[in-house]
């Protein structure tokens, strides 16, 4: 099926996109950020805590039956949606090595029934993707927020960064769209004070922590303005909101430009149009390097979206497929003529530029639409999707890999750039890319 234009909106609201994929899951009451769920179920055995006659047994637990049924929730959940029909057998095992060996060595470590719930359904969703999948995890209710947030582009916070000076705390950073940005607070304006709180004798740990309140909280901000030294006040509400990903490149070069784009989010398309408007107001421009390196991904219609600019309209982009399922194509969006941008363009990728990053540029590259500096992407097209459970956990599904319009899949061994960076230094491949642009207008 094909996915117009009009079906755009509407198909944001699915939570399917293309992201890094790192695991966490909570020992005790607290989530370690370092530690990594065990690949595999017979990684587990080899953990051997001290089992003693106090340790419960399933028979005395009358939470048995419920970690079954989440387990088979679990497994149901990925037999509806994986992109390859997960095998039953080896879900047979995982409950096996359950009653075995999995519930007693981690009930003798005296673990929570969450934490044994849900690090058994991490053990069983490693032991159920393929070889070739990296990505599909189990997430505990914290990680599962956390994750969420970070792969939408998505801030709940004020938005705010700075430093502590004798004066308050000066705004080095400020998100557009948060609250703080339209009640008028700007760059190097200077915090005097928070909630009536005067914070120029605080540490800047401190004021950070102010600077961090609960969602839907009002903060009372008095500042000074960078250009009078004028006090105001404003109160801003900490509010969710789709952060900037979007940057301007310093080049050497006039009329050729560049924009890093660390990560896809729903705005990033609006954030390129801006930039591309205020280029043009300059004068004419004569390239563009777009700078993916480091780029996780995101949703795939970030790409479908942002393709839009360089691309002609209606044209099929690529399409994901389940297998035995049908195809979801997706096209190029039409937008007014005048916005877009023919002329020629540099995409730099390494091996951190994935999923939508590598969509978008693995198309442009295809269609010669841009020349391709760096080293091979990540291999990571595919596409992924969050379901949630009644106890806040989620998994993370691959549910279909990307193909171009041909048929023709994208390489788990990532993107071939045109020009790598066994050529051309790492420090000096922007320039690189700016004398190319050069050169291509110098041939016109």
């Amino acid at each position: 099926m094909k996915i117009s234009t009009a079906q755009f909106i509407c198909f944001w609201v699915v939570i399917s996109m293309f992201v890094l994929t790192s695991t966490a899951y909570p020992s005790g009451g607290k989530i370690p950020k370092n530690e990594k769920i065990t690949p595999s179920i017979p990684e587990l055995a080899r953990v051997e805590p001290q089992v003693t006659a106090e340790t419960p047994t399933l028979a005395d637990d009358p939470a048995y039956q419920q970690y079954i049924d989440f387990f088979e929730e679990v497994f149901q959940t990925m037999e509806d949606n994986y992109y390859q029909p997960p095998n039953r057998q080896v879900y047979d095992r995982f409950i096996e090595q359950f009653n075995t060996k999995i519930y007693s060595q981690l009930k003798a470590s005296n673990k929570s029934e969450d934490f044994v719930r849900w690090r058994s359904a991490a053990l069983m969703i490693e032991a159920l993707k393929t070889d070739e999948d990296i990505f599909s995890a189990f997430y505990p209710p914290e990680p599962a927020k956390e994750y969420e947030e970070t792969v939408l582009g998505v801030g709940v916070d004020l938005g705010l960064e700075g430093t502590q000076t004798e004066q308050g705390f000066q705004i080095t950073m400020i998100e557009p769209r948060c609250d703080a940005y339209q009640k008028g607070l700007r760059l190097n304006d200077v915090i005097v004070s928070i909630n009536e709180e005067n914070i120029t004798a605080l540490e800047q740990a401190q004021v950070e922590e102010l600077l961090k309140p609960m969602q839907d909280t009002k903060t009372l901000i008095a500042f000074l303005e960078a250009q009078t030294q004028e006090r105001k006040e404003i109160t801003v509400e900490t509010i969710s909101f789709f952060k900037q990903m979007v940057f301007p490149m310093t080049i050497k070069v006039p009329y050729i430009y560049g924009l890093e784009i660390r990560r896809f989010n729903r705005k990033t398309a609006e954030d390129i149009f801006r930039f591309l408007q205020f280029f043009r107001e300059q004068g004419p421009m004569k390239g563009l390097v777009i700078d993916l390196r480091g780029n996780p991904g995101g949703p795939p219609l970030a790409a479908r979206e942002i393709a839009s600019f360089f691309l002609p309209a209606g044209e099929d982009f690529a399409f994901f497929q389940k297998k035995g399922q049908p195809k979801a194509l997706l096209d190029v969006p039409e937008i007014p003529q005048q916005y877009k941008y023919d002329g020629p363009i540099v995409i730099l990728v390494d091996k951190k530029s994935g999923s939508a990053s590598e969509l978008f540029s693995g198309v442009l590259q295809r269609r010669r639409r841009a020349v391709l500096m760096g080293e091979n992407s990540a291999g990571q097209v595919m596409l992924k999707s969050m379901f949630h459970f009644d106890d806040d956990s989620m998994v993370l599904l691959i549910t279909s890999r990307g193909f171009h319009p041909d048929g023709m899949p994208f390489s788990f061994n990532g993107l071939t750039p045109d020009r790598r960076y066994d050529d051309i230094k790492e420090e000096d491949i922007v320039d690189y890319a700016t004398k190319y642009l050069v050169y291509i207008n110098a041939k016109k």
